[in-house]
């Protein structure tokens, strides 16, 4: 066993909140976040041991199907995942820059860790649904090969659920606009 990330997102505040409740009480998991997010969607975040994490997720989801939008599990996520969340990732020299954006919080996370996983990039962010009328966004970087064969099976990932909503790469993005996004 090792170290996992789950995730159930609600159409609801009340099913998600009532779901993050029940995830608590089914297994050893923390909570890494659970908050309201545009248009009134509600996402839980929770860590712990893969079996855990599985009973947690699988317990929620069954509970409310009918509210329930997507989820995952993911054992032995890329490390990368929690800087990009948490908005510290450090990149001391950004190459050409990587973008997709999914419909759920769920299709986002998945997609970064495939991304991570796939070649050498760095996540820069992870933008879950906040301000964005519950649509999550990822940003990564490096040499432009990487950052494209990255993106690529990172699309397909988050597009199993019909989720994937756009992407792109740019190969040199100009100063102004790095400034912007670090």
């Amino acid at each position: 066993m090792g170290r996992a990330l789950g995730l159930v997102e609600y159409k609801t505040v009340s099913s998600g909140i009532t779901a993050a409740d029940l995830m608590v009480k089914t297994a050893e998991v923390d909570v890494i976040q659970a908050e309201t997010v545009c248009p009134g969607k509600y996402f839980v975040l929770v860590e712990g041991e893969l079996a855990a994490v599985r009973a947690a997720v699988d317990t929620a989801s069954a509970a409310y199907p009918d509210k329930l939008i997507d989820n995952f599990v993911l054992g032995n996520p890329h490390d990368s995942i929690f800087e990009a969340i948490w908005g510290t990732a450090s990149v001391s020299e950004p190459k050409s820059l990587g973008i997709l954006e999914t419909y759920s919080v769920a299709a986002a996370i998945v997609a970064a860790d495939t991304a991570a996983k796939t070649a050498d990039v760095t996540l820069i962010e992870l933008r879950l649904a906040r301000g964005m009328c519950g649509k999550s966004y990822l940003l990564l970087t490096g040499e432009v090969a990487a950052v494209s064969a990255a993106i690529d099976k990172a699309k397909a990932g988050a597009g199993d659920e019909g989720m994937f909503l756009d992407s792109s790469v740019i190969a040199g993005p100009d100063k102004k606009m790095w400034e912007k996004i670090l």
